[in-house]
């Protein structure tokens, strides 16, 4: 077992929350929160509803203090969401504590995006950075999966030789998961640096020809791969969805001077995007880093 939980397919009423300190811009939370409100849509789950809070101080426990977290609380029954979802990314301690204090699935927009890039991966590579994403996210989460284990793990009465307290059986199996975890994310971080040194192979083969070499960067669901498939008329994937393109696709076009151009379609940005995702991603932004124009 690996992920911290079977992905939450059976919901369908989500009540987003969106937190931020007082004395920053009320209009930017919102307008994330927004934002958020289109990436759960992609995900096919409901919204029925959504708070956008303030709070004097980040607090440890549930992000923010106790009164506000039950006026949330109420918000959510009296709609019927069985789905919390947070704009702020949460600790796995909150994450937990949430959950206990609500009975339903607690998830954060960093979870919210693993799934969207989860679910469009389909080439070799972009599964690979994907899983590699997900690995690192599900690592400080395993405590989660296995509690109900740890807390049958007590008691158990006297005899027997061994003397000394058994570990339960929850923590066995979180640290067992926690190695499988580590020995998989050493893998994929092999197997995404024999990517990369394949397109520095591709990039030097190409520079053999020097072409000059444009990027097409942007918002995700921006109109970047319309804009390759006009250009060259290739057959690129265009589809008005969030994050439809995970993979980087290079197509040579001539200008109207007749000089040849390679253009390359990347990765669509969002805020806040998970750092774990940015590092996964390497492999494909160093398509923009190293063209000459963007």
């Amino acid at each position: 077992m690996i992920d911290v939980r079977e992905r939450p397919r059976m919901v369908e009423r989500a009540f987003l929350v969106g937190v931020y300190l007082k004395g920053e811009a009320a209009a930017e939370a919102e307008d994330l929160l927004r934002e958020l409100r289109e990436l759960v849509t992609t995900l096919g789950i409901g919204i029925v509803g959504q708070a956008c809070v303030d709070t004097r101080a980040w607090q440890a426990r549930l992000l923010l203090g106790s009164g506000k977290a039950a006026e949330i609380q109420e918000q959510m029954k009296a709609l019927g969401a069985d789905c919390l979802v947070f704009d702020n990314e949460l600790t796995p301690a909150q994450q937990r504590n949430w959950e206990a204090e609500t009975g339903v699935t607690v998830i954060d927009r960093q979870e919210v995006i693993l799934d969207i890039f989860g679910e469009r991966a389909k080439t070799r590579e972009a599964k690979l950075q994907v899983e590699l994403a997900r690995m690192e996210y599900n690592l400080p989460r395993l405590k989660r999966a296995w509690g109900h284990l740890s807390r049958q793990g007590g008691g158990g009465g006297g005899g027997g030789g061994g003397g000394g307290a058994h570990r339960g059986e929850g923590e066995q199996q979180i640290e067992m998961d926690r190695r499988m975890v580590r020995e998989r994310i050493s893998s994929l971080k092999q197997d995404l640096q024999d990517v990369r040194n394949h397109r520095a192979t591709q990039r030097k083969e190409r520079s053999r020809i020097p072409l000059p070499h444009a990027a097409i960067v942007g918002y995700t669901n921006a109109g970047k791969s319309s804009l390759l498939r006009a250009l060259s008329g290739a057959e690129v994937y265009v589809a008005d969805k969030l994050f439809a393109t995970l993979d980087t696709t290079t197509r040579r076009i001539d200008l109207p001077n007749g000089r040849p151009l390679l253009v390359t379609d990347t990765v669509g940005f969002v805020r806040r995007l998970p750092h774990r995702l940015v590092e996964s991603f390497k492999a494909t932004l160093e398509e923009a880093v190293l063209s000459d124009f963007l």
